[in-house]
């Protein structure tokens, strides 16, 4: 008897100091790009905020790889305790489940939605040499010189993507989308001219039009932008084939993950959100701060895969990678 007490307290004294040492563990905020993007200053503004409001140590972790699926499948298989959290952009939730034959998570199954953190816009430029100065002018030039229809892209099977191909549709040229490592290479060869046109986050491409290496021709979505308020929409330059090429950052936790913990995550993040500084940080950036609860990540992304679900049909696309 006795025996078995000393069994019962030792495995009862391991187990308090394995809770205990699981409570020490820092938050971790996952994002599935290196180092030095958008997401990545995101994600380390947030952490600094958090540090405060939560009293707890908060480290970004960067989990880059197969089109962001390594730290979303990391997440998914992290304890639901609160403590791993995704910080990931929509189109792994909303378009891969169309695109890949098969994919290693649920969507709606493995995950819940906490946050919604920021609006990625994205642009069409050109570089400043180019012959055509807007939108209108680069489909009056693409129509004399089709030989020149590529267009840069740093991935195939998002929304951009499906934007060039239903603005190709709607101009009777065949666009071919060229796709690049990341924004800078792109970038490069925009202002090289090696590419006429490309479609991109305005985040990797905000300084170079304003320092005049490259001409940014319309803005996708269905308003003008702060940074650009000289720029057209796409949609206001005759096509709208762009309205919804706008991708999201939000905030994810695996499923299982108590209700009350994550209402505190998702009060913790919106409050983020309005930090003045963070949300300085955010435009700076080139990305604009949105801070919304997960309620309306769900209804987005369900609004998003609407639209997008019959054009991607159409296109026949599946990936690959």
């Amino acid at each position: 008897m006795a025996s078995f007490l000393k069994t019962l307290l030792l495995g009862a004294s391991i187990a308090l100091i394995g809770a205990a040492a699981h409570a020490d563990a820092p938050i971790r905020l996952v994002i599935g790009f290196p180092p030095g993007g958008a997401l990545d200053s995101l994600a380390r503004s947030l952490a600094e905020d958090l540090r405060t409001t939560l009293k707890e140590p908060v480290l970004v972790e960067n989990r880059p790889g197969a089109s962001t699926r390594i730290s979303i499948e990391a997440v998914k298989a992290a304890r639901p305790d609160g403590r791993t959290i995704l910080l990931g952009s929509t189109p792994p939730f909303v378009l891969f489940p169309m695109t890949y034959a098969r994919l290693n998570y649920d969507v709606d199954k493995d995950f819940i939605p906490v946050a919604h953190l920021a609006i990625v816009p994205s642009v069409l430029s050109a570089g400043a040499d180019q012959p055509f100065k807007t939108v209108p002018e680069y489909v009056a030039w693409i129509r004399k010189n089709p030989a020149g229809a590529s267009v840069g892209l740093t991935n195939l099977g998002g929304g951009l993507h499906f934007s060039v191909l239903q603005l190709s549709k709607a101009i009777g040229v065949p666009l071919a989308p060229v796709t690049y490592k990341g924004g800078a290479p792109l970038a490069t060869d925009i202002v090289g001219g090696h590419v006429p046109l490309s479609a991109d986050a305005l985040a990797s491409q905000l300084e170079l039009h304003r320092a005049g290496k490259l001409r940014v021709l319309g803005v996708a979505g269905t308003r003008r932008l702060s940074w650009l308020p000289d720029v057209p929409t796409i949609k206001e330059s005759g096509y709208d084939a762009f309205d919804r090429a706008n991708a999201a950052y939000a905030a994810f936790v695996p499923a299982g993950t108590p209700k009350d913990v994550a209402a505190k995550l998702e009060a913790a993040l919106l409050a983020a959100m309005r930090n003045p500084q963070v949300r300085a940080q955010v435009n700076r950036m080139g990305l604009e701060p949105t801070g919304l609860p997960g309620a309306e990540v769900t209804r987005i992304m369900n609004e998003d895969r609407a639209y997008w679900r019959p054009i991607v049909k159409a296109s026949g696309f599946r990936s690959e990678d």
